[in-house]
């Protein structure tokens, strides 16, 4: 379960910021997470209240989770398309020629403080 290990990685991030700011207390994290990250929303909200607990700054604090769509761009076409529902291959042109655009990402979007 890589969920903890992010979940660490996110009140460190937080801490960080927080004592770049002078905040005393968070009270949420938005966190960005790609449909195709390979995280787990339950297990992260579920780490993240036992992690959260153990450390003042974010102790009680909510994890607000916002899914970002995973968008593939396709080289020989130049076209973008919804990776979930069409995989590695294009669905316009059928080359497999394709990447991952957006989808993938774990990022901290917003810390709630007061």
């Amino acid at each position: 379960m890589h969920e903890l290990g992010i979940v660490f990685h996110i009140i460190g991030g937080v801490e960080r910021v927080a004592a770049e700011n002078n905040l005393e207390k968070v009270s949420a994290v938005v966190l960005e997470l790609g449909e195709v990250s390979g995280v787990v929303p339950d297990y992260l909200t579920d780490c993240w209240r036992w992690a959260a607990a153990k450390t003042e700054l974010v102790s009680g604090s909510e994890l607000r989770i916002e899914t970002l769509p995973a968008v593939t761009h396709c080289d020989d076409c130049g076209g973008d398309y919804p990776t979930v529902a069409h995989g590695r291959t294009c669905p316009r042109c059928g080359s497999g020629s394709t990447w991952l655009l957006t989808g993938s990402e774990v990022n901290i979007k917003e810390i709630e403080a007061y």
